[in-house]
């Protein structure tokens, strides 16, 4: 029952506002401080079809469709240390708390600067 309670909680719904335009500059990896920077297989809008029903499977309501959204996603613990690269997309998000499947309200890292 416990583990179910924790699932609702992770799953909780998400309201975060979006940068209008579509998905915004990359960012210096320095300048990520909501947590680790991840590494995901996609960075999407919200709105893109494929994100919005991962989204909703997984029972996560986003207020905007231009919310950046990373898809399949695991934390980079340590830049510059080897084993440690990204070979998709490398991203600072707002919201990590869904077990790598999603991330919300992602920016682009460039892990070079």
């Amino acid at each position: 029952m416990q583990f179910k309670v924790l699932i609702a909680l992770a799953l909780a719904t998400v309201a975060i506002a979006a940068p209008s335009g579509g998905l915004p500059t990359p960012i210096p990896a320095s300048q990520c401080n909501t947590g680790p920077i991840q590494c995901c297989d996609s960075l999407q809008t919200a709105g893109a079809p494929a994100v919005a029903s991962l989204l909703t499977a997984l029972g996560v309501v986003v207020q905007d469709v231009n919310v950046p959204v990373g898809v399949t996603c695991s934390p980079i613990s340590v830049i510059g240390v080897p084993g440690n690269s990204c070979s998709a997309q490398a991203v600072c998000c707002e919201r990590n708390g869904f077990n790598g499947v999603v991330a919300i309200g992602c920016t682009p890292v460039d892990l070079n600067l």
